[in-house]
């Protein structure tokens, strides 16, 4: 494929349009977007969702997508906020997970852009939960609906494992954002243990969180289960593992039930550290299981904090899913806290 090329934004351009891309390390979704009515919320003009193995680099999906949108209709683009996993680091955004390398200032030149502005994934997506309705998402916690004010954790099992605490501030709010995915995996059962002790007999000093809480992580948990039963694992994708759990395969069955079972411990460890008042699950994998979830140990393993319960059992789980959370998101926070900040050469602003 060929480098992507300039643009040129156009002389009438609609006012306060940008681009926001929420980058992962299997799909890219791309929103051009402005401010909607009272400047305080986000209007998505056009929204689109790629492979991100089907391009070279990030440069040619944001081309493909501002050729589709922009090209011809009067609507010109300076800027692009992204939203993406990892940090960044002298210009290059570090990520474990990505198809290929994203420099800031090597986007802003090929695409003839203004400004790259970068914000952590998951930090994005707490912009965009709080301008969530209730309806649109769905409970896992039955009978804890109501939260009280304060903190909000919003955590999704992707491609990893990303997490976000959103803070109350004066009037507005502060997000955290955390790379909860490489904190160190904390086993809750012998099963677990074993499962544990096997990936370190394999080679892996140190195991992290999303080594088996995210989408790769199902599979690691279904190859580590066949493994202690002394079977050759059969399944190698998610989807495939998840379907064959709702045939009764009893192996599938077992990887499925125990991740959210990891899923709701990493859940519970999070709202302690944090004081979150109540969680929001971003997407990820959980919508494709969450017909599993009112029969897992979820809510049960979210509560083992010992002393802690009866302060988890206060704490609602919400179920977002919007294909659009994380390009809301990045809109969102530009839109809140960096308009202001438009210089001339591509800068993270987290």
């Amino acid at each position: 494929m060929s480098a992507a090329p300039r643009l040129t934004p156009a002389a009438s351009a609609e006012a306060g349009s940008f681009i926001a891309a929420d980058v992962g390390g299997t799909h890219t979704r791309v929103g051009l977007v402005r401010p909607g009515q009272g400047g305080d919320t986000v209007a998505v003009l056009a929204h689109r969702k790629y492979v991100c193995a089907d391009y070279p680099s990030l440069a040619p999906i944001l081309s493909a997508f501002l050729a589709e949108f922009t090209a011809g209709n009067g609507i010109g683009v300076e800027r692009v906020v992204i939203a993406c996993a990892g940090v960044v680091l002298e210009d290059r955004v570090v990520n474990s997970n990505l198809p290929w390398p994203i420099s800031l200032s090597e986007l802003r030149a090929e695409l003839g852009l203004r400004e790259v502005l970068f914000i952590n994934d998951f930090q994005a997506n707490a912009n965009a939960a709080q301008c969530m309705a209730p309806d649109d998402s769905t409970l896992l916690t039955p009978g804890v609906r109501d939260a009280a004010p304060g903190p909000v954790l919003v955590i999704g099992p992707g491609t990893g494992l990303g997490a976000a605490i959103r803070i109350p501030h004066g009037r507005g709010t502060v997000v955290l954002p955390t790379e909860a995915g490489h904190t160190a995996f904390a086993p809750g059962n012998a099963r677990e243990v074993e499962m544990l002790r096997l990936v370190q007999q394999r080679g892996h000093d140190y195991v992290k969180t999303e080594h088996f809480v995210s989408g790769p992580g199902l599979v690691n948990l279904y190859d580590s289960l066949c493994t202690l039963a002394g079977v050759e694992p059969a399944l190698r994708a998610p989807a495939a593992i998840t379907e064959a759990a709702r045939r009764g395969d009893a192996i599938a069955r077992e990887a499925v039930l125990t991740f959210c079972a990891l899923l709701g411990s990493v859940i519970g460890d999070l709202v302690v550290i944090s004081g979150a008042k109540s969680v929001f699950i971003a997407g990820g994998i959980l919508p494709q299981l969450k017909d599993f979830v009112p029969d897992s140990p979820f809510h049960a393993r979210m509560l083992d904090k010992g002393v802690m319960r009866p302060v988890l059992e206060t704490v609602p789980v919400r179920l977002i899913e919007n294909e659009r959370l994380g390009v809301i998101g990045a809109a969102s926070w530009y839109l809140e806290h960096a308009r202001d900040a438009h210089g001339d050469a591509a800068r993270p602003i987290a």
